[in-house]
């Protein structure tokens, strides 16, 4: 193992803040496999890393509408 920290795991309502959505959106996600954004289950609750959900607005930013998806 490395020095480096392990990302902080979030909660949905923290992921959906910073993404600009609904905890129930992110629910829908997935359920449905919308979207690739990794979630960490632990019993019956739903986490999300950090990171993980930052990488997913970094693969989702353009510069412009022509831009491939």
């Amino acid at each position: 193992m490395g020095d480096t920290m392990p990302s902080p795991l979030i909660t949905p309502e923290e992921a959906a803040r910073m993404l600009g959505v609904s905890p129930r959106t992110l629910a829908t996600w997935r359920c449905l496999g919308r979207y690739r954004l990794p979630y960490v289950k632990i019993g019956a609750r739903v986490r999300y890393r950090q990171e993980d959900v930052e990488a997913f607005i970094e693969r989702r930013t353009r510069e412009h509408t022509g831009e491939a998806a």
